[in-house]
């Protein structure tokens, strides 16, 4: 497999079945935006329980980092890819069979295992499965997949909506069929090369890398691999801190925290909440929805193309400036009860700014800027504070939205996308054309 174009292609390919998971990700992450209305009226939900219900799947999501860096660096990434899509399928027959409420949570916490399971392997089998001149654009890939699944559910839901009080069981039921998809795909995919040079089976390690890049390629990751990852020893949480890796780990923790703490996901969670504040019935409602995730997937497709040209910590900067005068508007518009097409203009254009900036970027930086011999336990690390931070925001939103008025919290995402924009400009240094090898200098003290 010598030509240029075939290895392109597989290593697109290959990026393309792994970002399934992101697909599943999207799918659990934006069932509940539609079915909500459903389940406030059968379950009898309370503010608190609404957020609860909603935050849930993130603390699944927690478990699931921690499940899947433990799997990820001993059996290697493949067999936690496919754990994941187990666990995607089981839970989606738990949330649509649920009789109770108890029942339902413990699906919905289910399934958040496997989101964050995927969160975390996807991107990180991406990166390492892809040569550093497209490793933005692959990892993007997955990005693309989440928005792929946000839209294609709200499209779901909006049709289903009308077919009955029950009309939520099929919502999360027909999860089943993609993660059993999933599944299947990853039976194609090879082990991550770089694992396996890291495991001793450099011959293997050196097959998959010949067909990703050619052989020159694979001589040069062998070597950098070998550089990167002399002790072999079993990685212990202590080593995070040592000099270099623990500014990354703070980096890394400090992106993901923001990404979420910006407040975009209650727009993506609670957008029946948001819309009927201004008047809009349950169809504009879930239209939004449907607006909101076309929005999302153009803008993100943007950001593909964009992410390796201009480069990670522009789009950061770009996007965090952008919300805080974004959502200074929304909040002033539901303040003063503005209409629904209005707000959904400035809805909208906060959806295309997360979706070109921080949504991908943050993926993209936290799979490339932790060195090879810690990746899968400071990309755990990176992203349980990720879910953790998104239970937070979803949670209390509600809460907030009953207590404040729903205009509320939104001044509040503008101060912390403003404080975001001081800790991107201070802490994060480009990352763009580096190998992942060469990026283990990024954060050594100068």
């Amino acid at each position: 497999m010598d030509n240029p174009d075939t290895r392109s292609h597989y290593s697109l390919g290959i990026s393309f079945i792994s970002a399934l998971g992101g697909y599943l990700f999207g799918f659990d992450f934006a069932v509940i935006s539609g079915a909500l209305p459903l389940l406030r009226d059968v379950f009898g939900l309370t503010a608190w329980w609404e957020g609860f219900m909603t935050g849930s799947l993130a603390l699944g999501c927690m478990v699931g980092c921690v499940v899947a860096g433990k799997l990820a660096d001993q059996y290697g990434r493949r067999p936690a890819l496919m754990v994941a899509a187990g666990i995607f399928a089981v839970s989606s027959i738990g949330m649509a069979m649920a009789g109770s409420l108890s029942l339902f949570l413990i699906s919905r916490f289910v399934a958040g295992i496997g989101v964050g399971m995927a969160s975390m392997l996807s991107p990180m089998y991406i990166a390492e499965v892809s040569p550093a001149d497209i490793r933005g654009r692959n990892v993007a890939i997955n990005q693309l997949t989440i928005v792929i699944g946000i839209l294609i559910t709200n499209l779901v839901n909006y049709g289903l909506a009308d077919n009955g009080p029950d009309a939520w069981r099929m919502m999360f039921g027909l999860g089943a069929i993609p993660s059993v998809a999933f599944l299947v795909g990853v039976f194609w995919l090879p082990e991550s090369p770089r694992w396996l040079i890291q495991r001793g089976e450099t011959a293997r390690g050196i097959a998959i890398l010949q067909r990703i890049g050619g052989t020159e390629f694979a001589q040069k990751t062998v070597a950098d691999v070998h550089v990167s990852a002399i002790n072999q020893s079993k990685v212990a949480l202590s080593e995070l801190f040592q000099p270099g890796i623990r500014v990354a780990v703070f980096v890394g923790i400090g992106l993901a925290v923001f990404q979420q703490l910006c407040g975009i996901n209650v727009v993506f969670n609670y957008t029946s909440t948001i819309f009927e504040t201004v008047g809009a019935n349950l169809d504009r409602q879930l239209f939004e929805t449907v607006a909101i995730g076309i929005v999302n997937l153009v803008f993100t497709v943007v950001a593909m193309w964009q992410v390796d040209r201009l480069g990670r910590k522009p789009l950061m900067l770009f996007g965090a400036l952008g919300l805080t005068v974004l959502y200074v508007i929304i909040a002033l518009l539901l303040q003063t009860g503005s209409s629904a097409s209005v707000l959904s203009i400035f809805v909208l254009l906060a959806i295309a700014m997360y979706a070109t900036s921080l949504a991908p970027v943050t993926w993209v930086l936290i799979s490339e800027i932790f060195p090879n011999r810690v990746r899968g336990l400071a990309s755990s690390v990176a992203i349980l504070s990720l879910w953790g931070s998104y239970f937070v925001l979803v949670f209390t939103f509600p809460i907030l939205a009953e207590t404040l008025g729903t205009y509320g919290p939104f001044w509040l995402y503008a101060v912390i996308c403003l404080i975001g924009f001081g800790f991107v400009f201070r802490n994060v240094r480009e990352t763009k054309g580096k190998t992942l090898e060469e990026m283990e200098t990024v954060f050594m003290p100068h």
